[in-house]
């Protein structure tokens, strides 16, 4: 049988970043340390796939502190958490472990700063995102979350001459331009980053415009609550290509395989890089033969596991 003419382009860099090592090591450390169960704090990351294996472990997740037992060991997932519910888990008598990504660890540093400087500090990113809310919750007042140009438009604060920003780190540099200009002309002496979006965000992002103009169909491997997964395809689909999140390869509807020549596999920070070959593979047998990787960053940054709090 000979060559279809149909292709497989594999983005890179894609999959796990460093945050992201960091956080599942930070909870595998800790279960070979202290034996199951170990508890977590919402999803460590949003991908279903490595929450399912984590609990196959012995993890278990909860969504409010009250559920974790007296003692019990506790870790903090990578979006980050507010002060109050570090002081929480601390009341309750739990052991915890802070499994905050480092970057975004240094976006809380940001807004603790500006606050105590004075500063309305308003943080550009998605309402009720776990990362906005443990970001908005460092501090105790003057904190706006501003998702869209006409919030941007209509946010008030004490003093126009006192305003700063910070940025979630998943989203695309397209959400933002047009949001910290909004805020530019409004308040001339603002104070900020171009943007708090982490390396490896940007990275994967710029690896699909290079590749818009090659695809006609993008797949991202990606959980759909997961922000820099959803971020990718529409970076993607600004670039030219069709895209759509995907769990895995179940995910596939084969309508959308009709008159597609060219594909595109990418995966979002915190899809393991088996999802992606269990997508290529399902592909491959369905007549796209020809295969190629792009070139992209290397990434080499590396983040050692978080441990247990000390208690004071």
């Amino acid at each position: 049988m000979g060559k279809t003419g149909k292709k497989i382009i594999l983005a890179n860099p894609r999959g796990f970043c460093a945050g992201v090592e960091r956080a599942i090591s930070t909870v595998q450390l800790a279960l070979k340390q202290y034996g199951p169960p170990i508890y977590v704090l919402h999803e460590i990351v949003h991908n279903k796939h490595v929450v399912h294996g984590l609990e196959r472990m012995g993890t278990i997740f909860v969504d409010d502190l009250v559920d974790v037992p007296r003692n019990a060991i506790c870790i903090f997932s990578a979006h980050g958490v507010s002060v109050a519910t570090e002081m929480r888990a601390k009341s309750l008598g739990l052991r915890t472990i802070d499994g905050t990504c480092p970057l975004v660890g240094s976006v809380h540093n940001m807004v603790e700063k500006y606050y105590a400087e004075g500063y309305d500090v308003l943080i550009i990113g998605y309402h009720n995102h776990p990362e906005v809310e443990g970001t908005a919750g460092r501090v105790a007042g003057n904190v706006h979350v501003i998702t869209t140009v006409e919030e941007a438009e209509q946010v008030e604060v004490q003093d126009g001459s006192k305003v700063a920003y910070v940025t979630q780190t998943t989203l695309s540099q397209d959400d933002i331009t047009v949001i910290v200009e909004t805020l530019s002309q409004r308040f001339p002496e603002i104070r900020g980053p171009k943007s708090n979006i982490c390396y490896a965000t940007l990275n994967r992002q710029r690896a699909m415009r290079d590749l818009g103009e090659r695809c006609d169909l993008l797949l991202v491997v990606g959980s759909k609550n997961s922000s820099n997964s959803n971020r990718l395809r529409e970076v993607g689909e600004r670039s030219g290509m069709r895209g759509y999140l995907i769990d895995d390869e179940h995910d596939i509807d084969m309508n959308w395989l009709h008159n597609v020549s060219t594909i595109c596999i990418t995966a979002g920070a915190s899809a393991p890089e088996q999802l992606v070959q269990n997508v290529i593979r399902f592909l491959q047998k369905r007549e796209f033969d020809q295969f190629e990787e792009m070139d992209g960053k290397e990434e080499r940054l590396i983040f050692e596991p978080a441990v247990l709090q000390s208690r004071k």
